[in-house]
């Protein structure tokens, strides 16, 4: 869908509206970090993750096969040392048939491994693919209310940083299975080796669990503010790097750095403080361990001495405790991995469901390419925000072929009709006809085609020009986009480029200029051949030589096609077959240009102090030209 920009005083007043849940600033703590689960999210994820079940068994499978080895490996080696190493009577069967075993069992172990990592990691990408898709495809076609009233970086960031978040869970949920069954595995095993000394060994969790109460609440709120100073950084960072011209143009660049320096800082200080509470855990499990292996040599070393109990379960007992806290250590973090992956399904299941205001109905028809291309408002009431109509019961009618001008003050509704005539919004009231029908009975895809629009500020995008001049058109051969190129005198300019209709556009354009990229605007929407031609302030920017130029070529541009043309100039549009003239969201003159002079209304007056602006040489081009536009 083709944005178009409306004028300031058109649009509702957001800065003051109440912040909404997708666009909001900071709710609350789970704005970060969310519930540690939410079903309605996890059915959302699923939904994502269905099609891909298969492979999840997979890995699951995998990954409890790599479990079962890490758990029988402590049990070969106490096998090898109470049956193959007994003092006096070695078997050495026995210990090459252990030492079979164990290289299996190792082999398996790294097939497992390979194969959850490999599996898991290949679905993660492929459902955060798909995740992306659907997030992109639903914000091409979401209403322009919405984006009106949204931050490009808020979604940026849905985008980016909240579905990373969910690769993260996904990647890790799997594998907390294997943590899950890892640690009831060794409680298990440990129990079943001997039932005292696990019990004992097991009577240093009360203490990991005490610290972790006290321990978890004050990591949290540590990382919630190590994650707000970081946005709050990233933030300054985009606008400072955004803003670069304006920065330097002003001046500004040793302010902003104090500024952005103050905003690092404390950023530091809030990452060392989480980095503090993130690492104070690992010395404690790391004593916990030290304790519980300690509590192993004493009391089962004399278990041992007063042979009640062999050696070989010692030893595994110390292989179990040794791998007993990594578990734990995984999960508290998969804890905090999966609070982050509930806020950012929250986020990205809002994106997704942000309602289509404007929507094809189910019977809804395609505009016939050799529709008449007029264009009609009855009674058409209409505004951004609720009880401030931008449009009051505004009616008018452009004639197949016909150049209609639009103008008035600003805020007087003139983009809101352009952008009601592509049906860019619903109207409140009233219809919107092209070419006979109302755009609400017709698809949307197709009014675009017919419709063909010019804004103020052209919006080019990463390609070539050639690409940039048929991007409506992809069929478009590169003898119509020259022919095109040529028709609005872009064709010399595109010409002395390095690569010519292949040299590749910088962000926007840049390495083009303003005069220029409007002309590849104009020529993009010549190959577009629609039946009509939307014209907003398209010659507002430029220099009045290549405006020349472009009010030449719109004679053949506009040849056969009807035109809705919106200006600011006044005098540049008294070519027009009607000029229509608003104010305050109402028709309150309409006429040609020497009817409206002759009226001695608004419009004498407004074209009056306008005109003065205007050099004699711009104005003779104006006098010979039939129709011009801005």
């Amino acid at each position: 869908m083709m944005s178009i920009e409306i004028d300031d005083d058109e649009k509702e007043d957001t800065s003051r509206r109440p912040a909404k849940a997708v666009v909001g600033s900071h709710r609350d703590e789970q704005e970060v970090f969310g519930k540690v689960y939410d079903p309605r999210i996890v059915r959302r994820i699923w939904s994502f993750v269905k099609p891909y079940q298969g492979r999840i068994l997979i890995s699951v499978v995998a990954v409890l096969v790599f479990t079962l080895t890490q758990l029988a490996i402590p049990l070969i080696i106490r096998h090898a040392i109470d049956n193959g190493m007994k003092a006096g009577s070695a078997d050495r069967a026995v210990l090459a048939w252990t030492v079979g075993v164990f290289a299996l069992v190792i082999l398996i172990n790294y097939a497992a491994s390979y194969m959850q990592e490999n599996v898991v990691g290949k679905v993660a990408e492929m459902v955060l693919s798909d995740l992306r898709r659907a997030m992109f495809n639903h914000l091409q076609r979401v209403s322009l209310s919405f984006m009106d009233k949204t931050e490009v970086g808020r979604l940026m960031s849905r985008l980016q940083g909240d579905v990373n978040s969910m690769q993260e869970f996904l990647e890790t949920s799997v594998m907390s299975v294997g943590d899950i069954a890892l640690l009831f595995g060794i409680v298990s095993v440990l129990l079943w080796l001997d039932l005292r000394l696990g019990l004992l060994t097991l009577s240093t969790m009360p203490a990991l669990f005490v610290v972790r109460l006290f321990w978890l609440p004050r990591a949290k709120v540590a990382f919630m503010a190590a994650h707000e100073t970081n946005s709050i950084a990233n933030g300054a960072l985009a606008e400072g790097i955004h803003g670069v011209r304006t920065v330097q143009s002003l001046e500004r660049q040793h302010v902003n750095f104090d500024l952005y320096d103050e905003k690092v800082l404390a950023n530091l200080n809030t990452h060392l403080t989480s980095a503090r509470y993130a690492q104070i855990m690992v010395p404690i499990v790391d004593t916990l361990t030290g304790i519980a292996m300690a509590t192993v040599i004493v009391v089962g070393g004399s278990m041992v001495l007063d042979r009640s109990l062999d050696i070989g379960v010692m030893v595994a007992f110390l292989f179990y405790i040794q791998r007993f806290f990594d578990p734990i250590r995984s999960l508290t973090m998969q804890y905090s991995v999966m609070q982050r992956a509930m806020a950012s399904g929250e986020r990205v299941s809002e994106v997704l469901d942000v309602p289509l205001d404007v929507k094809d109905k189910a019977d809804a028809v395609a505009l016939s390419a050799d529709m008449e291309g007029s264009v009609e408002f009855r009674k058409v009431t209409f505004g951004y925000r609720k009880n401030q109509p931008v449009l009051r019961n505004v009616s008018f009618r452009v004639n197949p072929g016909e150049i209609v001008a639009l103008v008035g003050p600003t805020g007087s509704g003139k983009s809101s009709c352009m952008a009601l005539a592509h049906r860019f919004y619903d109207v409140w009231d009233g219809q919107v006809l092209v070419g006979g029908l109302d755009v609400r009975d017709l698809t949307q895809d197709s009014l675009g085609e017919q419709i063909a629009m010019v804004l103020q500020e052209p919006f080019l995008f990463s390609g070539s020009v050639f690409e940039n001049i048929c991007y409506n058109k992809m069929d478009a051969s590169r003898e119509d986009v020259i022919r095109a190129a040529q028709a609005v005198g872009a064709h010399d300019f595109i010409a002395q480029l390095p690569d010519g209709y292949d040299t590749q556009l910088e962000q926007r354009g840049g390495n083009l200029s303003l005069g220029q990229r409007q002309l590849i605007s104009f020529a993009r929407a010549l190959v577009a051949n629609a039946k009509i031609l939307v014209l907003d302030e398209a010659t507002a920017s430029i220099d009045s030589y290549t405006e020349m130029l472009i009010q030449k070529a719109l004679i053949r541009l506009l040849e056969g096609r009807t035109g809705l043309v919106i200006a600011h100039r006044l005098a540049t549009v008294r070519g027009a077959d009607r000029i229509i003239v608003l104010q305050n969201g109402e028709v309150i003159e309409s006429g040609n240009h020497d009817q409206l002079m002759a009226a001695k209304g608004l419009y004498s007056r407004l074209y009056t102090m306008n005109y003065t602006s205007f050099d004699d040489i711009l104005g003779e081009v104006e006098t010979q030209t039939p129709i011009a536009t801005a």
